[in-house]
């Protein structure tokens, strides 16, 4: 088996384990972590103009709206991923709390394709597995690797993953295209990646 199959095969296996254990947490328990993170705030300065790109949220993942609800009140200009089509990058576009969906891919909520598309500044990324090396293990297309190069290649952004503390591994099987994390956020601390 070649190197790069052996680790897809044990991201593979890593994420059942550990979506398996998020999706045990109880609802309630769940949006309190969402809640939590949203109270702390991020850890790096939101000046008012800066766009701040999340993520709507689908099964048992962690609940970004709450802490984008807060930098949107703090002047911050929102952004939601729109999948381009296998193998690209996402498009980020810009929204607004209220503004009306479109259902993509997996029935993910989407801007509509009106939404003017923007770069943002701060990529709120969502994941299934993470460790403290700044690496995380996606869902498997490789989306947001290809979406954090492409950013990174424009301009400096800052890539914060957001997940449950149940969601660390000791260690994730990366490659040379998995793209590292700044921080991370969990309801227990905010984890400030090498």
């Amino acid at each position: 088996m070649s190197q790069p199959s052996l680790i897809t095969e044990q991201k593979t296996s890593l994420r059942a384990s550990v979506l398996a254990l998020r999706d045990a947490m109880p609802a309630a328990e769940r949006q309190a972590a969402a809640d939590a993170i949203a109270e702390r705030g991020l850890p790096v300065e939101v000046i008012p103009g800066a766009i701040v790109s999340g993520f709507m949220p689908m099964k048992s993942e962690i609940n970004p709206l709450p802490l984008l609800r807060k930098l949107s009140g703090a002047g911050a200009l929102l952004a939601l991923p729109c999948i381009a089509g296998r193998g690209k990058p996402l498009i980020m576009r810009a929204w607004t709390i209220g503004d009306a969906f479109k259902e993509g891919q997996w029935g993910i909520r989407e801007p509509l394709p009106e939404a003017p598309e923007v770069a943002p500044d701060i990529v709120i990324v969502p994941l299934a597995a993470f460790d403290r090396t700044g690496q995380r293990i996606g869902y498997g297309a490789g989306y947001y690797d290809m979406t954090l190069a492409a950013l990174r290649a424009k301009k400096k952004i800052v890539a914060i993953g957001i997940a449950f503390a149940v969601q660390e591994i000791p260690h994730v099987p990366a490659t040379e295209r998995d793209e590292r994390l700044d921080f991370v956020l969990t309801e227990k601390e905010v984890i400030a990646l090498p």
